[in-house]
Order: structure tokens, then sequence, then C-alpha cells
């Protein structure tokens, strides 16, 4: 315990003989753990905003006027039986114009200039057990000899199918995207947090190095010397978290809800545990960096 006491004020005492240096590595353990968190945050809402997007991610396969009856059910028969393909809904022709005719109950004119006509194709509708698989299966479904045979365009099956092919190949690219730029910014960060907390200790080191002659000429052991070093390490890993703390759980407080409110149609808001979770993820990982910085600088500059 009185080791413990010892090891703090020390640390303490450190911190304030390098305030610049110190700040400076405080700063940057907080930015890092700043754009980590709110990279992971932002993990889970742009994951909430995707599965939600993705759920709605189907295919649809357009059904020619003069399609015989046995070869829809061939189609809709071999359809199911895909891999990845969770169910298969037939619209007919009289279903589709239903479903307009409802959707349209606010403009009446728009029906009446149908003129008794039926324009609307009949359909299936395909929905995917993974949306990510949206291509192969309807790259699948177009060169099959049965969807050629009743599609609503035999020449161009491909426009017979409509699954939002760019809106789809966006999306996925989008966020593929994001995770890699989000890695290689925090990468960086990590790095420079590394080389400031190296600066940081052994500054401390040579301002300690006579103190730390005596200590081993009267016996004191490598883990009592090295004690204030990591201890200072982890001050300025707590510190840095804190900080990055308190400026996420402001952002989640104050400024969400106005993007909530704004963007009503995303699912934008997480549980709390989830920021929970987050908050004590970076803590953890501040001192995992600010021990493991302390660490590679002993091992440099305290040769013991």
């Amino acid at each position: 315990m009185h080791s413990l006491i010892y090891f703090i004020r020390e640390a303490f005492k450190g911190f304030h003989r390098h305030l610049s240096t110190a700040v400076g590595s405080i700063i940057t353990i907080f930015l890092s753990l700043l754009i980590i968190g709110a990279f992971a945050i932002g993990g889970f809402i742009v994951n909430n905003i995707v599965s939600s997007i993705e759920s709605e991610v189907n295919i649809t396969a357009y059904v020619g006027d003069d399609a015989d009856q046995k070869d829809i059910e061939a189609f809709e028969s071999w359809v199911s039986g895909i891999d990845g393909v969770a169910k298969v809904s037939f619209t007919s022709k009289e279903d589709a114009l239903e479903k307009f005719r409802n959707s349209m109950a606010s403009s009446p004119e728009i029906i009446e200039q149908l003129d008794g006509q039926n324009p609307l194709p009949a359909s299936f509708d395909i929905e995917l057990e993974d949306p990510q698989q949206v291509q192969d299966i309807a790259g699948q479904i177009q060169g099959n000899d049965k969807f050629q045979a009743i599609c609503d365009n035999p020449e161009d099956p491909s426009d017979s199918l409509k699954y939002g092919q760019k809106t789809v190949e966006r999306l996925f690219a989008l966020t593929n995207t994001i995770r890699i730029i989000g890695v290689a910014v925090i990468a960086l960060l990590i790095f420079i947090a590394f080389i400031f907390i190296n600066n940081t200790i052994r500054l401390a080191i040579l301002a300690r190095r006579r103190e730390i002659a005596i200590m081993r000429l009267v016996g004191a052991s490598n883990n009592f010397i090295r004690g204030p070093f990591l201890m200072e390490g982890a001050l300025h890993a707590i510190i840095g978290s804190a900080l990055a703390i308190a400026v996420l759980e402001v952002l989640h407080r104050f400024a969400l809800p106005y993007v909530t409110s704004a963007l009503m149609w995303l699912p934008i808001n997480l549980d709390f545990m989830i920021y929970l979770v987050v908050y004590g993820l970076l803590v953890v990982f501040g001192l995992v960096i600010g021990i493991i910085g302390a660490m590679l600088a002993m091992r440099r500059y305290l040769k013991i």
C-alpha cells in the first residue's frame, strides 16, 4: 500500500516537472481515444442504418404477361431452393394493380387515366437471408433458363430484375471505405501517442537519474524503480480517457438529439449500455497505450 502511494506521488511529481510534454502526451491520448470512441459509436450507428437499409434489400423479378403458368411455378420452385433465399412471394397483375390503387387513394385522377387498363406486370419478390449476396443471387436468376422463359423482357433479362444495384454497390463500398479510413487514422494516432509517452517517460528518467542511482545502491528492486514511471504513463492515460469520455458524453446528450430530430427516418439512437461499453473499453485501451508506452521507454532508457 505504501509503495502504491509512493508511485502515485512520484507520478504526480513527474507530471509537474515536465508539464508541457505531459500535456502533449495527454492531448494525444485524448484525441486518439476520442476518435476511437467516435468511430466505435459511429460504427454502431452505421451498422443500425445499414441493417435497416439491408433489411429492405430484396430482388424483384418481373414476369411477362404471356408467361405460361407452369413455367412460373417451375421458376418459383427453383428460386426458392437457392442458398441464401429466405422467402419468395408472387404478386399477380391484379394484385399489383390493387396495391397501386391503394397507394394512389389520395390521387384518384391518376387511376382514372389508366382507363381500365392494367400496365403493371406480375412479379416475384425475393427476400434474402444475407443482403450481401444480392448481386450473386441476382446473377444466378438472370442466367437461369426458367427466368428467361417468363421474364417481361426476354431480350435483356437483366432489365426484368430490380434490386437497387447502384445503391447496394455504393452502400457496401461506403461502409468498407469508412472502416479502412477509421483503422488507418486510429493506428496513426496510437503511434503518435506512443511517441509522446516515450518522450515524457524518457525526460522523467533523465530528471531522476541520480535518485535512481541511489535507489540501486541501497538495493531497491527493479519493480520499485519502474513503478513511478508506469504510474505516470497510467496517469496520462486516465486523464486522456476521462477527457475523451466527457466530450463523447456531451455530444451524446446535447448534439445527438438534434441530429436524431433532423433525421427521424434513420435509426440513430443507441442503447445507453452501448455507450457504457464503449467508455469502459476506452479506459482499458487508454491504460494499455499508457502502460505499454511507459514500458517501451523504460526498456530503452532505464537499464534495469
